[in-house]
């Protein structure tokens, strides 16, 4: 669950939810916290190393939810029996979810794109992170090769034997990021959800009156039907698509728009200069296309700032991890 900090605006991705802390069990160690100097030093990371600790956090998060079911289910079986090291392991979890979103925070703050992106509602530092992690600017010239890379584009097929043509791991991110965009739709500084609620009207009106007939068909042709009195089956019979399936499509629009600009923006950034147009403005087969949306909370006129910003956090951060590694047993002297 998507949760939103009143105090920033921004929301924060599946935060673990406050609990009371548990008594340590004897002969048990608790984990230890990330310092500040290791946490600046965060801001030195590859983009592999900051992919490896995106991984690491969902995977910890996925066990601490799980390991949260499964106290209280003992709670509910067995209220009287004590279980004090399943509460400390649980702890542990939580402790160590906070401290990898503590380390991704200055590596997605480094880079002037990462600012913008925990600047959107629903962004943080771990979805900012993901995406900084997997998006090379050098490599997509325009968005559409970002929407292939991330599993956005509907044409793109994996076929029996073949190379997956998308990144699993920036997929995930992004599907992510759609559901926070969706579930922070009535924020007041909210942008991407109510660009999915527009659309998803609007898909449900082409619905109703009949335009994705063709899909639908498809679809009903395309599998094998176990279940044919399931409400998907029967809105596929009927010529329309199921809800969850409305859904997913104007996720994926608002998905969509939001990669757009973060291409926009990383493009700004690194090359100092617009992106180009693209096709469908640019064309002249297209006339009527000419609108184009700028992203939000982005002022070119700031990108020097954010960019001699961003180098003097990554020196801060090199100079911190020197100090730590200089003052472990063993390390050279200086001289």
């Amino acid at each position: 669950m998507t949760t939103t900090d009143a105090t920033s605006g921004n929301s924060t991705e599946n935060p673990a939810p406050k609990k009371k802390k548990a008594r340590i069990p004897v002969g048990l160690d608790p984990i230890s916290r990330l310092n500040r100097d290791l946490a600046r030093a965060a801001a030195t990371m590859t983009p592999w190393q900051a992919r490896f600790l995106v991984n690491l956090y969902y995977t910890w998060q996925e066990q601490r939810i799980r390991t949260d079911h499964q106290a209280r289910a003992l709670d509910s079986a067995m209220p009287v029996e004590p279980h004090e090291v399943i509460d400390f392991f649980a702890d542990q979890s939580r402790i160590l979810e906070g401290q990898i979103k503590r380390a991704l925070k200055p590596f997605a703050a480094s880079s002037p794109a990462g600012q913008w992106m925990m600047s959107i509602t629903g962004i943080a530092e771990v979805l900012s992170s993901g995406s900084l992690a997997h998006i090379d600017i050098t490599k997509a010239p325009t968005v559409g090769h970002i929407w292939r890379y991330a599993g956005q584009d509907p044409t793109s097929t994996w076929g029996k034997g073949e190379k997956r043509p998308w990144n699993a791991d920036l997929k995930v991110v992004c599907f992510k990021a759609g559901d926070c965009f969706v579930k922070n739709q009535n924020h007041s500084d909210d942008t991407y959800g109510q660009v999915y609620v527009a659309r998803k009207a609007e898909e449900i009106l082409r619905n109703e009156r009949g335009d994705h007939e063709e899909l639908a068909a498809k679809e009903l042709t395309g599998r094998r039907w176990r279940d044919t009195t399931s409400p998907t089956y029967k809105a596929y019979a009927s010529g329309k698509l199921p809800d969850g399936r409305i859904h997913l499509r104007a996720q994926r629009y608002a998905l969509k728009l939001f990669l757009s600009h973060l291409h926009h923006v990383m493009y700004v950034y690194h090359f100092n200069e617009l992106p180009p147009k693209p096709y469908v403005i640019d064309s002249p087969l297209h006339p009527t296309h000419t609108h184009f949306l700028e992203p939000p909370n982005f002022a070119p006129a700031e990108q020097r700032l954010w960019k001699d910003k961003a180098r003097a956090e990554a020196e801060v951060g090199k100079v911190a991890l020197a100090k730590f590694l200089a003052e472990q047993p063993g390390a050279p002297s200086p001289d």
